[in-house]
């Protein structure tokens, strides 16, 4: 495993994360925060993070597709993020969000 893929690991894992609270958070706060769309769409974030750096961590020659399929709804998940211009949490959400995909694009194209 090079640099660039233990990094693109570490990304998906804080990703994961930060998901996973920033649900916690939307729920607690409610209204549109704790809408189903914006929810669902965190849930799938994690989710395809979580099964991302899984790939990259058993060295599957699938890894550069689960990495492009997790750039694209990790970019989802940071424009709904960046919506919500109120809070703290939401705006890590929408960086973490931003730079897992950005090492997931990478990791997409330099193995494709």
């Amino acid at each position: 495993m090079n640099e660039a893929m233990r990094e693109c690991v570490r990304n998906c894992v804080d990703c994961h994360g930060v998901c996973l609270q920033t649900i916690t958070d939307c729920l607690e706060l409610g209204g549109a925060h704790a809408g189903a769309g914006l929810i669902r769409l965190l849930i799938d974030c994690a989710q395809i993070c979580e099964t991302c750096s899984d790939f990259m961590l058993r060295d599957s020659d699938l890894h550069p597709r689960t990495c492009a399929v997790c750039a694209e709804v990790c970019e989802r998940c940071a424009q709904a993020c960046e919506r919500f211009g109120d809070g703290a949490r939401m705006q890590a959400c929408a960086a973490a969000c931003r730079q897992c995909a950005s090492s997931c694009r990478q990791m997409a194209m330099a193995t494709a």
